[in-house]
């Protein structure tokens, strides 16, 4: 029963090895999906291509989906599964420079490494300026460590906080990404209309 490292059914020295396999096929299928075009992913913002947004909520769907159904099934024991410590200034902060940097470079941090892999220029620029952003923080980090560890929440899932049922929640998630295609599909032509 997985997970598989936690249960010792793989040795822990293959951890990092198949993360880097896992990477590769991921930056493969990011390059085969065409999201190392930043003109790709800024559409989503302008709406003339909504890839972007059918690609990860199919992906986020089919994960909890796969999770929950292999948690039910006895495959995977989901209370061992790790959830990333919740710091709510340093989400809402990084979620905003984040968001910023996306809509003005036109990638993530994930996708401009994928477009540094096949030569792009403005991809270049941007993870250059990622790793200037990284060298402020590090040396500037005990000015921004109060806000980096401010409302401090532990490790919750939305799930926990509010008490819900996972099974509604994943439910009401399926049900918000098929409305999410078909308001896209709805502004796509909308939009086509005026830019094609």
């Amino acid at each position: 029963m997985g997970p598989l490292l936690p249960n010792n059914l793989i040795p822990m020295e293959w951890n990092s090895i198949i993360a880097i396999l896992i990477g590769i096929v991921f930056g493969f299928v990011l390059e085969s999906s065409g999201f190392s075009s930043s003109r790709k992913l800024a559409g989503l913002f302008y709406g003339y291509d909504f890839a972007v947004l059918k690609v990860f909520f199919t992906a986020a769907a089919v994960s909890v989906i796969g999770v929950y159904y292999m948690d039910y099934l006895g495959y995977l024991d989901i209370t061992q599964l790790y959830v990333h410590p919740t710091y709510i200034w340093g989400a809402i902060i990084g979620g905003v420079i984040m968001g910023v940097g996306f809509v003005t470079g036109g990638f993530c941090p994930g996708t401009s490494l994928c477009a540094v892999a096949i030569g792009k220029l403005d991809a270049w620029i941007y993870v250059v300026g990622i790793m200037v952003g990284v060298f402020i923080f590090s040396e500037l980090f005990p000015l921004f460590e109060p806000i980096y560890d401010g409302y401090f929440l532990g490790n919750i899932t939305l799930m926990d906080s509010f008490g819900w049922n996972p099974y509604w929640v994943i439910f009401i998630f399926s049900i918000i990404a098929v409305v999410a295609f078909y308001v896209a599909d709805w502004v796509h032509k909308k939009v086509k209309k005026v830019f094609y």
